[in-house]
Parts: structure tokens; C-alpha cells; sequence
């Protein structure tokens, strides 16, 4: 009885699964062909099956063994020591000797930034270690907008651009810097030094090809190092054998028939030694190769041209030109965050694609604010600004170079970051290392701060030391930093390039510091 009740359930059901699936369209045709099929050829319809069965469990299966064990067991006491054994690299590097020295004697500055600026330990000291090129730090018009946009929005937007942290005093900021610059459109960051390491891997991928300068700053090695493309260096500055390199990618593209994105990436002064690149070649030679250029204004804008808008307003050329143009807010600007300013197209592809941009909170209301008003304070009066901080860049430049018989200064005549390096012949006379230079350089900067005058080095250890390209073995040569300043009279700028002239001549002149017992200058 139980026998024949199954069978009935089982009839009913089958013909309810067969009416269900009449209904589906295109039923009757698979019906028909796997009874003609069947009829004429039973052993094919076995195949079939058996291929269909095979084809549903081998999507339903996993991509990996789930009955091996592909690992050792180990025990307890092998764990253990395996633990034990275990030491983690380091986070950072281990300082080196010249590091804890500089350390340990590093100032602390108490209160606001200025030209002259109050130490933790009670002195005042002239400040030429700071990029307040332009002391706008003192300005009361920004301090007021800046005080009135923070009781209104707050410290900070708790949120990531895309989500609910774009805020109108970004857009504005963004508008305002695409206005200022002379391009369609502007996103703005977060953080300046994250900025071009996250615009060069959101258009550079595995397979593109970059050309780059050896000198670049060390946020552009991190951007050429994420990106994973293949990095082609030419000679520091060297705009011929850029054409060099271009000239031969461009070649062994045309001969393999392999069409890649290639990408130009330079600055426009250059952080390692103040020099200023030619525009105006660099777009003939990207129209000439078909490459885009990605220009990094960190150092130039707010700094070049007549009213600061950069590079491209400095060697008159058209800022639409340049593919990607990107910019810090701090320094000049004094407030904080980047931008990459360019085509429309190419602003909006980085809001999906910018890790930084995307995946971090985006730029406080009040720096936003800061740069907006710091823009218009600049064109509004850039004599006052500008005019005033580059003719106290001539006045110190003329103190140090050439009256020094020890340093020269490799910066470009309009960068208010003067770059001091040792002379070669003193170099070459005194046998000094890298090393040895960076030892004397800090004494220097020890010096002048004993004489009230806080100047620093320049940091080429990340970009000596970066391992990350490792095809690329670039030294950047030690240099004493000196940051003019147009908050200081030219009384005040010249007395103080005296004195770090003096501070160079008492260090070089040390008995202690002429290894070799060669006769000083």
C-alpha cells in the first residue's frame, strides 16, 4: 500500500515538474530534439547527460581542494618557537648618527610661525626654515575668515569627499584654483604629499609607460612605484636626452605594434635642487612623442610668475597644455591639502579612481577657506607679496653667492628656497662623502642657530635610500636650506644672509674639519 501511494505522489509530481516546465518558453524545442535525439541516437543522449551533469558540478564546486591538507601540521612547542624567532621589521629605519645629533639639538618652536619665531627654550630666532614665503600667517583678513568658517562648519568633515564630506567651500576652493591656474576644472585633497603619489597610479596602470626625471621628489617615487608601469629615467634636467628616451619608446612602440599610454612626469622646480624646468620645450617635445605630461607645481605654485600662478604663467604658455598640473595648498598658500587642476575629464575620473581621495576624510572647511582667501590676497597685491619676497631672495642670494669662497647656490633666481651646496672644488680638495657633507652642513645649520638664525637641510635620505625603484640610483647632493621670507626688511634679510655666510666660513675653517690638511680658501 505504502509502495503504491509513493508511486502515485511520484506520477503527480512528475507531471506537475513536466506542465511547469512546458511552461517555459522554448520548452517544446529542447522536448523535441531530446526525443528525436533519443530515438536516434540513445548512446549520444548518455553522453550529453553526462557531459551536463559534469558541467553543473564543476561550476558548483570550489576552486581549491577542501579535502587535502596542502599545509604542515605543527605542534604547540613548534608554533612556540616559531613566534619566538619572529622578529617584524621596523615601521621606519633605524637613525642614523647624523639623525639622533640633529635630533637632539631639533628646536621647538612655541606659538605661531612667523618671520621671527619663539623658541621652547625662551630665545626668539630669525626663521628662515619656514615656506611662510609671504607671511600670510599674519594676515588678519584670512585669520578672519578662517575663525568665522571654523565656528560655522567645524574642525573637520568626519567623512570622505564622496560620501558627505564635500562641503561649498570646497567646490569654491576648487572653482577658485581652476580660475586662478586657467584650467576647466580643479579637485582638491587632503594631504599635498599624497596628492601626485595618488593622481600618477589613477591614470597609470601595469604596461603603461612613464618617463621621468632622476631627481624627482620622493612623493613622485611613491606615485611611479604604485602604479606598477614600466619607469624609463632620463638625465636630471636634461631636455635632450629626455627627446632621447622619448624618441626610443616612441620607436620600439611603432616596431611591436604596441599601443600603450605613455606619460611624461616632471616638476617645475625641482625640490632636491631648486632648478627650474623649460616648459615650453617639454610641450613640444610631449605634442612631438604623443605623450600627456603630469607637471608637479608643488614648489612653484603660488611662488612663479607675476601674479604666482606658476610654471606655465612664468614661461607663458597655455596652462590647457599640460595635461595634469599639481599643486600643494600648504607652503606659499598656507593652508593645507593638494589639487590636480586639467581637462574636466580628467578631474572627474580621479573622484572614482584617487585612493586619497577616496578613501580619506577630505580637507578641513577652514583650510579650504584659507586657500581661497590666500589666492585672492596674492593677485590682489602680488607686489606686496611676490615682489617684495623676491627681491629679498636677491638680497640674501647676493650675501651667499658668489661672496662665499665654500657654498653656491644651485636654485633658480625667482625660487625663494635657496638650495646651498659645498662647491665641487671643495669637494673634490677635502674628499668628502656624502656623509661628511651632511655632517658640515649641519654644523652650519648649529651655528646660525646659536647666532638666532633657525635655517635647516635639505632631507635627501628618503629619496637617496628609496629602494622601492630600484633601476634608478639617484644621490640627492646635501644642501643647507634657506627659506626667504617677505615678512623681514631688507635690513633684516641681508644681516641675516651675513651671518650664514659667517656661520659657513667658521665651520669650513675649523681645524677639525679639514681632514686632509688642506689649506682653506
Amino acid at each position: 500500500m505504502e509502495l503504491q501511494e509513493l508511486q502515485t505522489h511520484l506520477t503527480e509530481w512528475l507531471n506537475e515538474a513536466i506542465t511547469a516546465f512546458q511552461k517555459v518558453p522554448g520548452s517544446a524545442v529542447l522536448i523535441r530534439y531530446v526525443r528525436s535525439s533519443y530515438q536516434n541516437d540513445p548512446v549520444r543522449s548518455a553522453i550529453e547527460l553526462v557531459l551536463v551533469i559534469f558541467f553543473i558540478r564543476y561550476l558548483m564546486a570550489p576552486a581549491y581542494s577542501t579535502s587535502k591538507q596542502n599545509f604542515i601540521k605543527l605542534s604547540d612547542d613548534e608554533i612556540d618557537e616559531l613566534v619566538d624567532e619572529w622578529t617584524p621589521e621596523p615601521l621606519v629605519p633605524n637613525m642614523t648618527v647624523l639623525e639622533e645629533m640633529e635630533s637632539e639639538k631639533l628646536p621647538i618652536i612655541v606659538g605661531a610661525t612667523g618671520p621671527k619665531s619663539k623658541l621652547a627654550n625662551g630665545r626668539t630666532v630669525t626663521n628662515l626654515a619656514s615656506y611662510n614665503f609671504y607671511n600670510l600667517n599674519a594676515n588678519e583678513q584670512i585669520k578672519e575668515k578662517a575663525i568665522q568658517t571654523l565656528r560655522t562648519y567645524g574642525v573637520g568633515p568626519c567623512g570622505p569627499p564622496q560620501f558627505y564630506g564635500t562641503q561649498d567651500v570646497h567646490m569654491r576652493a576648487e572653482a577658485d584654483i581652476a580660475n586662478y591656474i586657467g584650467t576647466e576644472g580643479c579637485i582638491v585633497y587632503a594631504q599635498a604629499f599624497s596628492t601626485i603619489s595618488s593622481v600618477i597610479p589613477a591614470f597609470c596602470k601595469r604596461g603603461d609607460v612613464i618617463v621621468a626625471d632622476r631627481a624627482v621628489n620622493y612623493s613622485i617615487r611613491r606615485g611611479l612605484e604604485i602604479s606598477r608601469s614600466n619607469i624609463k629615467w632620463y638625465a636630471h634636467n636634461d631636455l635632450d636626452d629626455l627627446e632621447r628616451v622619448m624618441a626610443k619608446v616612441a620607436a620600439e612602440q611603432a616596431r611591436t605594434k604596441k599601443l600603450t599610454r605613455r606619460f611624461l612626469v616632471t616638476e617645475a622646480l625641482f625640490e632636491t635642487t631648486g632648478e627650474m624646468n623649460d616648459l615650453p620645450r617639454l610641450i613640444e617635445l610631449k605634442e612631438k612623442y604623443k605623450f600627456r605630461i603630469m607637471l608637479d607645481e608643488t614648489w612653484s605654485f603660488g611662488v612663479l610668475g607675476r601674479t604666482g600662478r606658476g610654471l606655465t604663467e612664468a614661461q607663458n604658455v597655455d596652462p590647457t597644455q599640460v595635461d595634469m598640473i599639481i599643486g600643494s595648498l600648504a607652503g606659499p598658500i598656507c593652508a593645507g591639502g593638494g589639487f590636480c587642476a586639467g581637462p574636466k575629464d580628467v578631474v572627474e575620473h580621479q573622484r572614482l579612481t584617487a585612493s586619497s581621495y577616496t578613501f580619506s576624510a577630505a580637507l578641513p572647511a577652514m583650510l579650504a577657506i584659507i586657500a581661497s582667501e590666500s589666492l585672492h590676497v596674492i593677485q590682489e597685491n602680488p607686489e606686496a607679496t611676490l615682489g617684495v619676497c623676491r627681491e629679498n631672495a636677491r638680497l640674501m642670494r647676493a650675501q651667499l653667492d658668489p661672496k662665499s669662497d665654500w657654498v653656491i647656490c644651485t636654485s633658480a633666481p625667482e625660487n625663494p628656497i635657496l638650495l646651498l651646496v659645498l662647491k665641487p672644488q671643495v669637494v673634490e680638495a677635502r674628499r668628502l662623502t656624502v656623509e661628511d657633507q651632511e655632517r658640515l652642513l649641519q654644523e652650519v645649520a648649529d651655528e646660525c642657530l646659536a647666532n638666532n638664525i633657525l635655517v635647516t637641510r635639505l632631507k635627501g635620505g628618503p629619496i637617496t635610500h628609496h629602494m622601492g625603484l630600484k633601476d634608478n640610483v639617484y644621490t640627492a647632493t646635501p644642501a643647507l636650506k634657506v627659506c626667504v621670507t617677505s615678512g623681514l626688511s631688507k635690513k633684516e634679510t641681508e644681516k641675516a644672509g651675513i651671518a650664514i655666510r659667517h656661520a659657513i666660513t667658521k665651520v669650513m675653517t675649523k681645524k677639525g674639519n679639514n681632514k686632509l690638511g688642506v689649506p682653506t680658501a
